[in-house]
């Protein structure tokens, strides 16, 4: 018998999922719209959600830098199928986070309107992941690396600089160790609105596996938190370079397991940049190897047990609206 819901009427915006025609974090199967409805009737009170893009559903044919377009439409569709209600009340894809290269100059301005085109009005942002590290092993879920040192790129700043205009923001993916270069970009940038993603890209395995990955990991997350134009996600804690080891383990962790895990990341980014800059995320159906939706969001809810109810207001659904818009 399944426990009963935490706090059942808590508002929830789930900021961070992906859809999938083939599921390779589980059984190859879809992971769509049905399935995703599915889960987010299990018990939370999950009120809408932000796509983000996973390199799925890009038009095949047109102009290469045109192509991440078929995506947002894909998500769009989604989005209006929700909005009928058949699948739930939630408004999936409320929000869409698309993907572009920000270094495309003068075809950047074409893209971003396409985009906005393609998606009837719903991109909110823009992830053009920056992933790098010496280590080849903990390539970022079958994508290959980005070049080193992207966000240092006059192309790339100039790009994010341009999202603005747009009322855009630009959602960070990278790893822990390459923080010290999102600052960088931060600082440069700070009228951009950057949400940094997995609470910074934790890295936990290989070279970062020792006893002193914590602290090291921590650090960097402090000093982010000092640029006031950063937001973080605080999820994204069950991919193998986490360094958890959920994926090769028969049998997902218990919730008190998952308490014990994660509880010291999220409260230091919660302590780093507080609930005002925070929301938890889903990160499905990557996450899944992990807990199931309802056990993910009671694992949260329960590190959340002893934040303010204006905090857990902003934890779970408002940082979330304020960040991407939603009304």
């Amino acid at each position: 018998m399944e426990d009963a819901i935490l706090e059942p009427a808590l508002p929830i915006v789930d900021p961070h999922h992906h859809l999938y025609a083939r599921n390779h974090w589980a059984d190859n199967g879809p992971y769509l719209l049905r399935e995703f409805a599915s889960d987010l009737g299990s018990g939370h009170n999950v009120q809408a959600t932000v796509y983000v893009e996973c390199g799925n559903f890009n038009r095949l044919s047109g102009p290469e830098h045109l192509r991440s377009t078929g995506e947002a439409a894909f998500a769009t569709v989604i989005g209006r199928l929700a909005d009928t209600g058949i699948f739930g009340p939630a408004r999936v894809a409320q929000g869409i986070i698309a993907h572009v290269d920000l270094r495309l100059g003068d075809h950047l301005e074409e893209v971003l309107w396409a985009l906005h085109a393609a998606s009837e009005g719903r991109v909110r942002g823009i992830r053009s992941a920056t992933v790098w590290d010496a280590d080849t092993g903990l390539a970022p879920g079958g994508r290959s690396f980005a070049p080193q040192g992207l966000m240092a790129d006059p192309a790339f700043r100039a790009g994010v600089a341009q999202l603005q205009s747009h009322g855009l923001v630009y959602d960070a993916w990278q790893f822990y160790p390459q923080l010290d270069e999102l600052c960088d970009l931060a600082d440069a940038l700070p009228n951009s609105q950057i949400i940094c993603g997995h609470c910074g890209g934790l890295v936990g395995k290989n070279a970062y596996a020792g006893p002193e990955n914590f602290g090291r990991w921590r650090s960097k997350i402090s000093a982010l938190a000092q640029r006031p134009n950063v937001m973080m996600k605080l999820g994204g804690l069950a991919h193998e370079r986490n360094g958890f080891g959920f994926r090769s383990k028969a049998e997902k962790p218990s919730a008190d397991a998952l308490v014990s895990l994660w509880r010291p990341y999220i409260e230091s980014c919660i302590e780093a940049f507080g609930a005002e800059r925070c929301m938890f995320e889903s990160n499905y159906p990557v996450d899944g190897v992990a807990a199931d939706y309802r056990t993910l969001w009671t694992v949260f809810k329960r590190i959340a047990a002893g934040c303010s109810d204006d905090e857990k207001a902003n934890l779970f659904a408002g940082t979330a609206r304020r960040a991407y818009r939603l009304d």
